[in-house]
């Protein structure tokens, strides 16, 4: 009988040490990286944990406290490494992408805008403070300007009683041990400080903001010296739920967010309600709207897609010119290249406004023309074409040249030996793996210029604009004509402007998405 086998210690030793898998060694990096992750969530949770309670907002406090407590535990787990890398992004996305387009979603179903920005109470009060009127026989005090506590307040004094009374947006309170001048006006009180004549000059408006809610109505500011009560003529009566003053009553009306009269006439001011597809509605069924829509569309279409197209074309020439094995002083060139990106492009929008002027722009200086460039719809359309080429062809040239530096040259190279010419060579080699590397980026761009409004709004304003139609302009895109039709009014329409964004985040999501299912095919033909 054989003996048996005796292991040899030290081999049995390895074999177990190489079974147990390897420690995970902790980096600095990775340190730092979970201590500023906590730190930040610690921060965001003791900031905004008070305005939220004083906002009684629950849930969103809830929301804080979850996301805070996941990141704790996620960080300070050995566990969930990938988690670690994935969360950060995720919340982010959520936070300015995806709540975004809920908010406006949200937003487009109101009456949100001028006129409908608070609730009903706060309608009712601005209702009532905006029609206080001074009636014979109503009280009337000397007033001391002074702050307290930062906050700028009223001090009135009694010309009967002498009484001193602090008077603030809360209402009266009295004031003990004041000091009055000769006039009877407070010239100093305990924890109070008494704004000069010359101060109280310098802060007039926001006297004469103030309003101090009384019993019988409010005490406003008659000057820098003198105060008076006044009655508010129109008095909400929660019994009917109306306001009742002149040409009244005016009924409540929850369906529209108005105070609506008999006749049929509304108080300017009301509150913000759900109004369902209203807009969207209106967007589609309003003529002035619809009428223009398409022409509108067209114009968008045709300066998105001109866009990418000629600044991809140009960034692409220039950087396959500066790609070439003999060119000198390719750095140089590529800084010179790159200042249209590198400058504020309002500041350049403008600039290139000017130089197109018809009567002192250097474009016309240059050519000897008195061409109306920004006042024909032809050439304000090429103007602004132009501009945006000269602003995006850097950023094409810039993505193009890391592209290129991924292509090996033995490709061409062996494209060359099978007698392609150059020509050939670019068409059947370079440009497909190219577009393979750059499609999503076109389509992003693509994207981007479709809702370019800083260069049409700060090149031509939309315009020209035809006499008789005022409301859309030859370059206006969809972006602009809708801040046109929301605020050029003279009056904010944040509900009616959210619904066309809407139908515009619709369009362009539907054409990015065209492009990148494209884009696939692409890739699969030349994986």
């Amino acid at each position: 009988m054989s003996a048996p086998s005796v292991i040899d210690p030290p081999k049995k030793a390895a074999r177990h040490s190489a079974a147990r898998p390897a420690r995970r060694q902790v980096t600095t990096a990775f340190v730092v990286t979970r201590v500023a992750v906590l730190a930040v969530a610690a921060a965001l949770l003791l900031y905004a944990v008070p305005p939220l309670v004083a906002a009684e907002s629950w849930v969103a406090l809830a929301v804080v406290i979850a996301v805070s407590a996941v990141l704790g535990y996620l960080y300070l787990s050995r566990r969930f490494v990938p988690a670690k890398y994935l969360v950060p992004g995720t919340i982010f996305l959520l936070a300015f992408q995806v709540f975004p387009v809920l908010f406006t979603f949200s937003t487009s179903v109101t009456n949100f805008g001028d006129g409908h920005r608070g609730t009903k109470a706060e309608a009712v009060t601005a209702i009532e403070a905006s029609s206080l009127k001074q009636v014979p026989g109503s009280p009337s005090y000397q007033l001391s300007a002074a702050t307290k506590d930062g906050e700028l307040v009223f001090l009135l004094t009694d010309p009967a009683t002498k009484q001193v009374q602090e008077g603030s947006t809360d209402g009266l309170a009295p004031v003990e041990g004041a000091t009055l001048g000769m006039t009877g006006k407070v010239t100093a009180a305990p924890g109070y400080t008494v704004l000069t004549t010359a101060q109280a000059a310098a802060r007039g408006k926001e006297i004469a903001a103030i309003t101090v809610p009384t019993r019988g109505g409010a005490i406003k500011a008659n000057g820098l010296s003198r105060a008076v009560e006044a009655k508010a003529s129109m008095v909400y009566d929660a019994s009917c739920d109306c306001i009742q003053g002149e040409n009244g009553p005016w009924k409540a009306s929850e369906a529209t967010g108005y105070f609506v009269n008999p006749a049929g006439d509304v108080l300017s001011q009301g509150w913000q309600v759900n109004v369902g597809l209203d807009n969207f509605v209106r967007v589609m069924t309003d003529p002035t709207i619809n009428t223009n829509f398409l022409g509108v569309f067209a114009w968008n279409l045709t300066f998105a897609l001109g866009s990418v197209l000629t600044t991809f074309a140009l960034g692409m020439a220039v950087a396959l010119a500066l790609h070439h094995p003999k060119m000198r002083g390719v750095k140089i060139y590529r800084i010179l290249l790159i200042l249209p990106y590198a400058m504020p492009a309002f500041a350049m929008l403008l600039i290139w406004r000017d130089m197109f002027n018809k009567d002192f722009g250097l474009v016309n200086q240059l050519t000897g023309l008195t061409t109306d460039w920004l006042g024909q719809p032809t050439t304000a359309r090429l103007a602004v074409l132009l501009v945006n080429l000269w602003l995006g062809f850097p950023y094409m040239f810039l993505v193009t040249t890391g592209a290129l530096q991924a292509i090996p040259r033995e490709l061409t190279e062996a494209a060359g030996l099978d007698g392609a010419n150059a020509w050939n060579a670019f068409r059947r080699v370079t440009l497909p793996l190219l577009l393979v590397a750059l499609s999503p980026l076109l389509v992003a761009s693509f994207a981007f210029n479709f809702n370019n409004f800083n260069a049409i709004q700060l090149t031509t304003a939309g315009g020209p604009f035809d006499v008789d139609s005022i409301r859309v302009g030859a370059t206006d895109l969809l972006i602009t004509y809708t801040f046109r039709l929301a605020f050029g009014s003279g009056s904010a329409q944040f509900g009616f402007a959210a619904a066309i964004s809407v139908f515009i985040f619709a369009i362009v999501a539907v054409l990015s998405a065209v492009g990148f299912r494209r884009t696939r095919k692409q890739e699969d033909v030349y994986r």
